[in-house]
């Protein structure tokens, strides 16, 4: 079967699944937020492990103010990378994705930052196209799930992301520079 065909066939299920638990629990209720920030991440990941998009645009590049993470730690990235930990996520994923200490795992590595920020962008606003509709719709109230679980499950992915890219693109490059030695 064509990779186009089961791409298809995924965002079908992403969709219809979505579209039952909005019928089932309604748009402001926290099953339907958290069940299309996570059917989102599925179809998504699917695309980008299917179709592994380069991801070479300069926005993946850090800016000056990044580099050295003091935004992301003021932000709360640290508290966050501790809960993941906490709840086992970092065990998970290191466990599907082990690091090993080579130049070209640490590569495939800096890529996954840009291929789960990529991800998390898409999904961020397609959370925050539904948390829009739902706050016009049902009133702000009523859109806090899913403004709360977009913070959560993309905005905080995202800036861990960026946080921890040049710190990889630094041990790259001084691993290239021992090399070329």
């Amino acid at each position: 079967m064509s990779k186009y065909l089961k791409v298809c066939f995924v965002l079908l299920f992403v969709v219809f699944t979505v579209v039952a638990v909005a019928l089932w629990q309604g748009l402001y209720s926290f099953l339907f937020a958290w069940v299309l920030n996570f059917m989102l991440m599925m179809g998504i990941l699917y695309i980008t492990e299917t179709f592994r998009p380069r991801l070479i645009s300069p926005y993946y590049n850090s800016k000056k103010w990044e580099i050295d993470g003091k935004i992301y730690k003021w932000y709360g990235v640290d508290v966050f990378r501790k809960i993941l930990v906490w709840v086992g996520w970092e065990k998970l994923n290191k466990a599907s994705n082990p690091v090993k200490k080579n130049l070209d795992a640490l590569k495939q590595l800096e890529y996954r930052t840009r291929q789960s920020e990529f991800g998390h962008l898409i999904i961020f606003f397609i959370v925050l196209i539904f948390n829009f509709v739902v706050a016009f719709r049902y009133g702000a109230l009523q859109s806090l799930w899913l403004f709360f679980l977009n913070l959560v499950l993309n905005v905080y992915p995202i800036g861990i992301q960026r946080y921890n890219r040049p710190r990889l693109r630094n041990i790259i490059n001084r691993n290239k520079g021992a090399m070329e030695t």
